[in-house]
């Protein structure tokens, strides 16, 4: 297998990842690592700069973080080597938020909760995913394994992907399912990749092309209620649709998750199953805003009634933060795949096919910023005190600041240079 690693991951794995038994340094968690990567986006700088050592001090300062540590992390050379030898002996790739191949879909839905690093077993291309994620209890009756049979063969059917969690119940059934119904699946794993990877069925399906399985935490990691909470929101992320066939009220992973998803400012719909004998947190989930699942469908328009029935939501209000807060992957196309978390020079095309932009977002970057740059400028500022507010490289805004100017909306002063909003704007 090749998995060649880019500069940018491997600096990002000795800064994130766990290495061995090397514990001289504890791993930056992923909101340290989100200062940092900040912290790079506005001094035009790549995850790479690190390796030399050159940049240590700043990126200790401008991130906050103790610099002896970030040195002992990036200086874990050996131990890298080691770890990325046996991960590729063992079948496995890893990839990070700078690479190319990392979801789209993870940095349009979960903006700075999507995990730095990203290990897996199976065809990448698979990564761009879709489909549905199924999700439910453990210990679900035999009514909800029927009906989770019956899902994941309809899903085969019309080639959409299942996406679970790998776990005993509702999502081993419904992954299996697809796979022997020819369809393809995405588990996304709260424990031991490694060892699932490797299981017979497992194998099999992966070399055939129809399973990929990936995971946030190390390949070999134990499952803890922290570590399962933490991938509900990733298989949620990696879909179209969700699909609760089986939650209790206000307990476990499958409730909580859910409700993470739906209490999101842009929720991805989420189905749940509500015919026959159902827990009573199913039909509460309603409450948040899940839909029912259809009670008849046909065998061959899945993807259609879906669709429909996801597009007769009513629109989530935006709230303050969406409104006025821009992040790392904020308005950032699904299919964008070319846009990296800390490239320091962001091309930003004037409008974009609209078949290819999301219908909720802006045309463009451009006009999707403006309002909020507008704001801003309700006196005059420089660029400095504008990049900083704004939190984004002054490269990045002179681009936007030129577009608008030439528009007519913003006015640029002399001596010193400054902007400031057009009156009547």
């Amino acid at each position: 297998m090749t998995n060649f690693l880019t500069n940018d991951t491997k600096a990002i794995i000795l800064l994130c990842g766990i290495l061995g038994k090397d514990r001289a340094a504890e791993p930056l968690t992923q909101s340290e690592y989100n200062t940092l990567a900040r912290w790079l986006v506005r001094e035009q700088l790549r995850p790479e700069a690190l390796l030399s050592m050159d940049k240590l001090d700043d990126a200790a300062v401008g991130a906050g973080i103790n610099r002896e540590r970030l040195g002992k992390l990036l200086c874990r050379g050996v131990q890298l080597g080691f770890a990325i030898e046996e991960w590729q002996r063992s079948g496995l790739w890893v990839i990070s938020r700078s690479d190319p191949e990392y979801p789209a879909r993870y940095k349009a839905h979960l903006k700075d909760k999507a995990p730095a690093l990203l290990f897996g077993a199976g065809d990448k291309s698979l990564l761009q995913g879709g489909g549905l994620a199924m999700v439910g209890s453990r210990n679900v009756d035999f009514e909800g394994e029927e009906f989770t049979r019956q899902v994941a063969e309809t899903c085969a059917r019309n080639r959409m992907l299942v996406v679970s969690g790998g776990a005993r119940g509702v999502d081993q059934i419904s992954m299996r399912t697809a796979l022997e119904a020819g369809g393809r699946t995405i588990g996304v794993l709260a424990e031991n990749l490694l060892k699932a990877s490797i299981e017979r069925h497992a194998r099999h399906a992966i070399a055939e092309g129809q399973l990929l399985l990936i995971s946030p935490y190390h390949p070999q990691a134990r499952f803890t209620v922290g570590t399962a909470m933490g991938r509900n929101k990733l298989i949620y992320a990696m879909a179209d649709y969700g699909l609760v066939v089986s939650a209790d009220y206000k307990k476990g992973g499958t409730w909580a998750g859910a409700e993470e998803e739906l209490k999101r400012d842009k929720p991805l719909a989420v189905f749940v199953r509500t015919h026959g004998q159902v827990p009573t947190g199913n039909r509460k989930l309603l409450d948040l805003g899940a839909l029912e699942w259809p009670a008849t469908m046909q065998q061959d328009d899945l993807p259609q009634k879906l669709a429909v029935l996801a597009n007769q939501r009513p629109e989530p209000q935006a709230t303050v933060r969406e409104a006025e807060t821009l992040s790392l992957f904020d308005h950032q196309p699904q299919q964008a795949t070319e846009v990296r978390e800390d490239e320091p020079k962001i091309k930003v095309p004037s409008s974009a096919p609209s078949a290819q932009v999301e219908p909720d977002l802006p045309v463009s970057v451009y006009a999707a910023v403006l309002p909020v740059i507008l704001r801003h400028l309700q006196e005059p500022i420089t660029v400095d005190d504008l990049a900083a507010q704004l939190d984004v490289t002054k490269s990045q805004l002179n681009l936007w600041l030129k577009t608008a100017v030439e528009d007519g909306a913003v006015k640029k002063h002399s001596k010193p240079v400054r902007y400031s909003a057009k009156r009547g704007k």
